[in-house]
């Protein structure tokens, strides 16, 4: 491990308030403990490689929606604050810029340490002053006959301005020379280029990378002219654009005007800018044209993004690459479901519960799939947020409908970064004859859930699926999400009231089972902090057990350090964002916060109040962020049986008790890691080798 990464005190300062910490500071420190993994020796070294780039892209997101926000903001309301730690969106800037160039050398150590250790175990990945004589000229081989046929250049004049640089594409700029004139040439690196190339005559694997062959021999692209000197940029635009439309305007279609903003991110204004050189006339100039605050340069003398390091094991024999990665692990079907001759009647008979990715989702998928066949089956209606890309969920429920089935498709078209993915799928859905419901008003439709109806004779049968993650089967193997699927009438009822009210946006409407925002989900889960304040109070013991991946809602943190102050015990597992900040005296010293980061992204949300037989637990589709409660269409879900409920409280209690990848929030605002007492427990590993008995 590298030496644990602090904040400065004066810069951690900055960004908490009391008992709150700033949305953008605590995720930023999430971003770390991803980070962190890369150099977690607990970790094989493929895996370690793939939590560089995963940190890498999380980075570029955050630039991309979250800066781009505040810049907005910035712009149109300079003086408004964010409502916990009181900060303008110029103020989180600035703190953004400073933690940020500091996770920039943090990163850099990182990549040194994991190239030393693939260099260990038979690759090595080069450098320019690596290089020998014949490797060189190798290496310029490559380049002429591999990369330079592939580059686009423009030389910079008056009749050719700055060109566009597109998001997240690197370049090369040159300062030129020519009979006497200077001049700016532009090399575009083709992104369809390979990243590493492999050198020849070696008994090891010898990788020289795409950036290195670039910065060694771009001269050769201008003929005729002198290079006097040449920086590697990349940039990154603002992705945060308006999703809110004029539901009035029925001349024009949504999914074109969706095609048409998610085009328009590659003009939209620079966030940062990556150089890899630090003092350079070259940045001066490009920061200058951008009309870019230095603060938002940073330099990584390498790279800008790390997305070879997924596929770094295939240079090494398959046998070797095994061994340095994850234990192959397939999701486990539980006997009874397996052995069911039909899914449907299975679950008439008792609920069925899965946890993945240590229950297989292929349940699910088998129901649907039952559903598009079985006469008794009326209709099925399926909220959709992000699908897989090669989506056998998807083809189903065409042939559901197909087969004459009532198939109802609820599509989020505002799914950042998925809504070429979701207008595909849409347009598929809809040819075979599904209807398709493009969210509800300008909310986003987040929930997570299946509503099948079945007639028998006069009778209308239920089977609700609810979950807390996407139906996405690539995911599913990777993100920690629990399912219910009930044959419960009350909740079966509540679910086609919901997709009736989903058709028709209406909101304001109240569930018998289900808590749905943005109408009750937020008032029924204070109503349970506040029988758990009020259980104190007389006495007697108040409890509160949840797990969500981000907790901002200052109405809900509020009412979380109400409760501390009346006694209730609170134990939260918050994978990413916590803008409380625990353990601080006479306010919320009885709240406790872990993280964990592992091999799987926790991801499932779980709200559960008191003990035993009192207990009130829901499992959900939304985290306690503002953006979930109010401005979201999200479910919670009571957990109804008792069995399934002792097994969810079995699952978080397990990952309380994690002294492996678990971090604890600290009152000063650092994640430490926490105390180990008796044997090591990784969470995560522990629930695997329970799923293979």
């Amino acid at each position: 491990m590298i030496k644990e990464f602090t904040v400065p005190q004066k810069v951690r300062k900055k960004f908490i308030r009391d008992i709150y910490v700033n949305r953008e500071f605590s995720w930023l420190l999430f971003n770390k403990r991803v980070l962190d993994q890369s150099v977690d020796l607990t970790n094989p070294l493929l895996e370690r490689c793939k939590f560089l780039s995963i940190f890498t892209s999380n980075l570029d997101e955050f630039f991309m929606v979250r800066v781009g926000s505040l810049v907005n903001e910035s712009l149109t309301e300079p003086d408004e604050t964010e409502n916990k730690t009181q900060l303008t969106a110029a103020k989180q800037l600035d703190g953004i810029a400073e933690v940020t160039r500091r996770l920039y050398e943090v990163r850099s150590v990182c990549y040194n340490l994991l190239r030393k250790e693939l260099a260990k175990n038979g690759v090595k990945i080069l450098r320019a002053d690596d290089l020998t004589p014949r490797q060189t000229e190798e290496c310029k081989d490559i380049f002429m006959r591999h990369v330079l046929p592939l580059l686009s250049l423009m030389v910079l004049d008056a009749k050719h301005p700055l060109m566009q640089f597109e998001n997240k594409r690197s370049y090369v700029v040159c300062q030129l020379e020519r009979d006497g004139r200077r001049m700016i040439g532009v090399v575009c690196v083709n992104p369809s280029l390979d990243r590493l190339y492999r050198l020849s005559g070696e008994k090891k694997v010898r990788l020289i990378p795409l950036e290195e062959l670039v910065r060694l021999f771009a001269r050769y692209a201008f003929t005729g002219y002198t290079v006097s000197d040449q920086m590697m940029l990349r940039v990154t635009r603002n992705a945060d654009f308006d999703t809110a439309i004029d539901d009035t305007d029925l001349e024009r279609d949504f999914t074109e005007i969706m095609k048409q903003r998610v085009e328009s991110r590659a003009r939209m204004g620079v966030v940062r800018l990556e150089v890899d050189k630090g003092e350079s006339k070259l940045k001066d100039f490009v920061l200058k044209v951008l009309r870019l605050n230095p603060k938002f340069c940073f330099t990584d003398e390498r790279f800008f993004d790390y997305k070879f390091f997924f596929s770094i094991g295939n240079y090494f024999p398959r046998d070797e690459a095994v061994k340095l990665k994850y234990p192959p692990f397939k999701g486990a079907i539980s006997a009874d479901v397996a052995s069911a001759p039909s899914l449907i009647d299975r679950i008439f008979e008792r609920d069925v519960f899965l946890s993945y990715p240590y229950d297989s989702m292929d349940p699910v998928v088998d129901l649907l799939e039952e559903c598009s066949k079985d006469a008794r089956v009326s209709s099925v209606m399926i909220t959709i947020y992000r699908l897989a890309h090669h989506s056998r969920i998807a083809e189903l429920l065409c042939r559901a409908a197909e087969n004459g089935k009532q198939v109802t498709v609820v599509i989020e078209l505002c799914a950042r970064f998925d809504e070429e993915n979701n207008l595909y799928f849409a347009n598929k859905l809809q040819e075979a004859g599904c209807t398709i419901i493009y969210g509800m008003e300008n909310y986003k439709v987040h929930s997570k859930i299946i509503s099948i109806v079945l007639k028998e004779g006069e009778e209308l049968r239920y089977i609700t699926h609810l979950g807390t993650g996407n139906y996405n089967e690539s995911t599913s193997r990777q993100y920690t999400d629990l399912n219910i699927l009930t044959a419960d009438r009350a909740i079966g009822e509540d679910a086609v009231a919901f997709f009736r009210n989903v058709a028709i946006c209406n909101t304001d409407f109240t569930y018998e089972r289900l808590l749905v925002a943005p109408k009750t989900l937020k008032s029924g889960l204070i109503r349970c902090i506040d029988r758990e304040i009020e259980r104190a109070q007389d006495g007697k013991e108040g409890y509160i057990l949840a797990k969500m991946n981000s907790l901002t809602d200052k109405e809900i943190i509020d009412k979380f350090v109400a409760a501390s102050c009346a006694g209730v015990k609170i134990e939260l597992i918050v994978r990413g964002i916590c803008c409380l900040l625990p353990g601080v005296e006479g306010k919320t010293e009885n709240i406790r916060v872990i993280s964990i980061v592992g091999r799987f992204l926790e991801h499932s949300r779980v709200y559960s109040f008191g003990r035993g037989k009192d207990r009130i637990m829901y499992i959900s589709s939304a985290d306690l962020m503002t953006r979930n409660t109010d401005k979201r269409v999200e479910i919670a879900t009571p957990v109804l049986d008792e069995t399934i409920a002792e097994r969810i409280d079995s699952i978080l209690r397990t990952m309380l008790a994690d002294n492996v990848k678990a971090r604890k929030l600290c009152p000063d605002g650092e994640y430490r890691r926490v105390e180990t007492l008796g044997d090591a427990l990784d969470a995560q590993e522990y629930f695997l080798t329970q799923a293979e008995k």
